[in-house]
């Protein structure tokens, strides 16, 4: 099986992110993907045990995650945005773990903010029935085992500085106006 990059081209015009950074932010997607299909090729025809065998095992995760994350990203973006219904399943949970919504949104925000590049993911635990904001710092590390990505920010440099130079604060605040909450609220409930 082959990996095909997904289109995101929907998303051009979106208000805060500039077309120039978006097509850059979906051709770097798009060497994710092909990375993957490549690493997946070289785990069949490397000799096990090799150097080289190793080295493939390990950015394997690196790729993926990042072919995976960004399709999260992307995928819960909007060119409209969407309100936050004040009266779904998610709003409730979001109630419940993190005292409302906007005191979600503050420590989401904040979490994304920190010094260093990576991601922040809102995740839910099902086992535990509870969501966190989590920071991760790289594709491959500091994932949650088990629990369900719900909204992926990136924030690493190519997601923002074309726009927005050090300006992490003001990507963010575009960003979270360009969510679709009713895919949020979609991945939550699966």
């Amino acid at each position: 099986m082959t990996y095909k990059a997904k289109k995101f081209d929907h998303l051009i015009g979106t208000e805060g992110f500039s077309d120039i950074l978006l097509k850059n932010h979906f051709t770097l997607y798009e060497g994710y993907v092909t990375n993957t299909n490549t690493l997946i090729e070289k785990m069949g025809t490397t000799v096990k045990g090799t150097p080289e065998y190793a080295e493939i095992k390990r950015r394997f995760g690196w790729e993926f995650n990042g072919m995976r994350l960004h399709e999260l990203y992307f995928g819960a973006m909007t060119k409209d945005g969407t309100a936050r219904n004040g009266d779904t399943a998610l709003v409730k949970k979001l109630t419940e773990d993190f005292g409302s919504p906007e005191a979600w949104e503050e420590d989401f925000r904040a979490t994304g903010a920190l010094r260093g590049i990576g991601w922040t993911i809102l995740a839910y635990d099902k086992d535990g029935e509870r969501l966190f904001n989590v920071w991760i710092n790289e594709h491959n590390a500091g994932h949650l085992a088990g629990a369900t990505p719900i909204v992926v920010l990136d924030v690493f440099e190519h997601a923002f500085m074309i726009d927005y130079g050090l300006k992490r604060a003001d990507y963010i605040a575009a960003f979270m106006k360009a969510i679709n909450w009713e895919e949020v609220e979609r991945r939550f409930i699966a």
